[in-house]
């Protein structure tokens, strides 16, 4: 299970609207609180359009054991650094923590591998939880599919996987 830590960038999942707060699911024990007011641009008359369902990449501002986590989508200076609304139409799925650790390894042999194959947009939560979206549904599942496959293969096996699907 997640334990949630500040800084940490996740995706959750909104599961309630309450108010001025929005409750989201980062898989950890307890659901953490995003404002409304914690996105790029926001204000009192300009509230950002989020619905129960949608999935919300922010990062942790308050995260300790007496306290409700609480997520931004915004960085010290309101900018969204890419984080808030995610596309409706990718592919969220989960892995160990440990591969998260390993995929956002600056210079990631795996993705920099992955994007010679095909275009795609990816989003990695230090909880988990990945979104991929590629050109085709096709083309996702096959993405998501050698990510989850990573976890056992070692990179020579993951250099011949990848060369058979790139028909080399």
């Amino acid at each position: 299970q997640y334990v949630p830590v500040k800084g940490d960038h996740v995706i959750g999942i909104v599961t309630a609207k309450a108010g001025d707060v929005f409750k989201l699911d980062v898989g950890g024990s307890e659901q953490a609180s995003l404002s409304y007011l914690a996105f790029e641009g926001a204000t009192k008359r300009n509230r950002p359009n989020v619905q129960v369902g949608d999935l919300i990449y922010g990062q942790f501002l308050v995260a300790n054991k007496d306290m409700e986590p609480e997520m931004v989508c915004i960085d010290s200076s309101g900018r969204s650094s890419g984080m808030g609304l995610i596309g409706q139409d990718g592919f969220l799925f989960k892995v160990s923590l440990g591969l998260i650790r390993k995929l956002l390894a600056p210079k990631c042999e795996i993705i920099q591998e992955l994007s010679q194959l095909y275009p795609f947009e990816l989003v990695l939560g230090m909880n988990g939880r990945i979104w991929v979206k590629a050109k085709t549904v096709q083309q996702t599942l096959i993405i998501v599919n050698i990510l989850e496959a990573c976890e056992y293969m070692t990179a020579e096996q993951r250099k011949q996987a990848l060369a058979k699907l790139s028909g080399n």
